[in-house]
């Protein structure tokens, strides 16, 4: 089997004083994006990954195989090598940049002296170190028990703390470890039934909001999404070049020149092999993307793994059920790709005809003929319908509502009332035509 060790390069930041110091563990499978390119740095995505963290990556082992180790991850001798490369940079760390079972965590742990956490476990931490709001962190804590109660073992005596210590919460005959899964159990309960609660108010929120046009910012973390709603609605959200740098989803007013208010989503980034637990925890955050009338794929077209990058957002939307929505794939930061790229990017954007290319930091093709802006409006319209009404003056409440949920095109004052011709939602007709209807008024014939 042939093995490879990897010299990590220098990392374009700072040292933390203080942080962490860790070596970054990682096999080699024939599907990993870095397996023929000389461009993908195979561990450069666990290693901003450990800088989110606060922890410093100093050096990484790795070796290609055909799959995992069952018992050790990797073979026994790249792990002599781990321990002694840990001696020599002084590291406490290693970061394995895949799942592991406990049982080969420990194997690892007892081979090397050092402690593991792998990359379920790193990713679990980013995201709660970077929760914000109630729901968030309740997702996190919600994913953090379930990726828990696949791994206990008789290590976990401390749980009881979940119940406040009291005495007597034990079941007669009962083992430590069934104690511990009964309260794991039982806080996972009550974290999905907060959840749940948050998600019903906001489906009775966007009840309210039948009338209006949804966008939803999905795609790979660190895209430039939170750059694009700031350039698209002004707003001032977190942009920062760190992975998962946001978790809630904001929502901006988008001011354009349509029938109807149309909203902005921008939704938590994803990764490739992000962890299920994390996916089904922030569903009720995910609803954004649910309940879009078009999802805007956020690609960075400067990146060396664009390909798998997009995949990675494929197969996420498939597993919250958004597989079929009307998507436009937008690459984002158009002014990073140098000339050499540039041809496989042209070949992406013939392979995918609902693509158009954009910087959103520097404002190149954002708006204007051609633009982002415009081919959203084209897909606004594309939902709504030209219809002409002949309304009697005595019916000002009609023509005001018409104002409210349509664009007028035109509008002429007749002896017998109000001609009006507009540019109204499919489903906002079939209301309003209902309305007149019952008023015994007839529909207007074409002028």
């Amino acid at each position: 089997m042939a093995k490879q060790s990897f010299d990590l390069p220098d990392l374009p930041r700072e040292e933390t004083p203080g942080a962490t110091r860790a070596i970054v563990l990682k096999a080699i499978f024939p599907d990993d994006p870095s397996e023929g390119s000389s461009e993908i740095d195979p561990v450069g995505e666990i290693t901003l990954l450990a800088d989110t963290a606060g922890v410093e990556v100093v050096d990484a082992v790795t070796q290609r195989r055909q799959k995992p180790h069952t018992g050790t991850y990797v073979g026994r001798g790249k792990l002599e090598e781990l321990k002694e490369r840990s001696t020599l940079l002084d590291t406490q760390l290693v970061i394995i940049d895949d799942p592991v079972s406990p049982s080969q965590g420990k194997n690892i742990e007892e081979r090397t002296g050092l402690r593991v956490i792998d990359r379920t476990e790193l990713i679990m931490d980013i995201f709660a170190r970077n929760a914000r709001s109630h729901e968030a962190k309740l997702q996190v804590e919600l994913a953090q028990l379930r990726y828990s109660a696949q791994r206990l073992t008789r290590m976990w005596t401390h749980l009881s703390r979940m119940e406040g210590g009291a005495v007597g919460t034990r079941g007669p005959g009962e083992t430590q470890l069934e104690t511990d899964r009964r309260m794991i159990r039982k806080k996972i309960d009550s974290l999905k039934e907060r959840l749940r609660e948050i998600s019903r108010q906001r489906e009775t929120q966007h009840k309210g909001r039948t009338d209006t046009f949804r966008v939803a910012l999905v795609g790979y973390t660190n895209a430039g999404k939170s750059t694009l709603i700031r350039r698209l609605t002004g707003a001032d959200v977190l942009v920062e070049n760190r992975l998962f740098s946001t978790l809630d989803t904001s929502t901006r007013q988008w001011k354009l020149e349509a029938s109807r208010d149309v909203i902005i989503s921008d939704t938590v980034g994803f990764i490739r092999k992000l962890p299920h637990g994390l996916v089904a925890s922030f569903q009720a955050t995910l609803m954004e993307a649910q309940e879009a009338d078009v999802l805007l794929h956020v690609v960075d077209a400067s990146s060396p793994r664009i390909e798998s990058d997009i995949a990675a957002v494929r197969e996420t939307l498939d597993q919250i059920g958004c597989g079929d929505h009307r998507t436009l794939l937008v690459f984002n930061k158009i002014d990073r790709v140098d000339d050499q790229h540039r041809i496989d990017l042209q070949y992406l954007l013939a392979q995918n005809p609902d693509s158009l290319v954009i910087s959103a930091a520097e404002d190149i093709n954002v708006t204007g003929g051609g633009s982002l802006t415009e081919t959203v409006l084209d897909i606004l319209h594309e939902s709504e319908v030209e219809v002409e009404y002949a309304l009697p003056h005595a019916r000002a409440d009609l023509v005001n509502q018409l104002h409210r949920i349509a664009e007028v095109l035109t509008h002429e004052y007749g002896d017998e009332g109000v001609r009006m011709r507009v540019r109204i939602p499919r489903e906002e007709r079939q209301r309003f035509e209902s309305a007149l209807s019952s008023a015994g008024i007839a529909i207007a014939p074409p002028a």
